[in-house]
C-alpha cells in the first residue's frame, strides 16, 4: 500500500538557524518559507536526491508544533511520510485493520498541494505517519 517515503519532518524552535545550519553548513537546497495556517506551521523543504527534510516551526494559537516543542525543547523528528496512490482507499483499508485516522479522518491539503492524512502513533511503534496521495 505504502510508497516511497516523501519526507522526514523536524520540528524545530528556531526556523532561520535550521535552515542555515542545512543550507550553509551542509550546503543542501532550500525552499522559500510556506505557512500553512490550516495546519499550524511553517515549512521549509530540504531537497536531497532521494527524497525530502521538511522543517516543521509553530504558525499561530494551538499549533501542534507549539505543543510538540513544549515537551522537546530542543525539537526533534515529528513524523514521517510516506506516499499512497489512492488516499481514501488506503485510509479505509487501515481503519479496517483497526488503526486510527486522526482528525475528521478526511484528507486535508498539505504543503504539497495533495491531499494527506496523519495516523495515530501508537499505533505504528510511537511514530507519527503521513500518508500523502501521490
Amino acid at each position: 500500500m505504502i510508497g516511497r517515503l516523501n519526507h522526514v519532518a523536524i520540528a524545530v524552535k528556531d526556523l532561520d538557524a535550521a535552515v542555515a545550519t542545512y543550507r550553509d553548513v551542509l550546503g543542501a537546497k532550500v525552499s522559500p518559507a510556506l505557512d500553512q495556517p490550516e495546519h499550524g506551521v511553517t515549512v521549509v523543504f530540504i531537497e536531497l536526491p532521494n527524497t525530502k527534510i521538511e522543517l516543521l516551526h509553530p504558525l499561530g494559537e494551538g499549533s501542534p508544533i507549539a505543543k510538540f516543542l513544549e515537551r522537546n525543547a530542543d525539537g526533534g523528528i515529528h513524523h514521517v511520510c510516506y506516499e499512497v496512490d489512492d488516499i481514501l482507499a488506503a485510509r479505509d483499508k487501515l481503519k479496517a485493520t483497526g488503526a486510527r485516522v486522526l482528525g475528521t479522518g478526511e484528507p486535508k491539503i498539505g504543503a504539497h498541494g495533495k491531499p494527506v492524512l496523519f495516523l495515530h502513533p501508537k499505533d505504528f511503534m510511537g511514530t507519527l505517519v503521513e500518508l500523502e496521495q501521490s
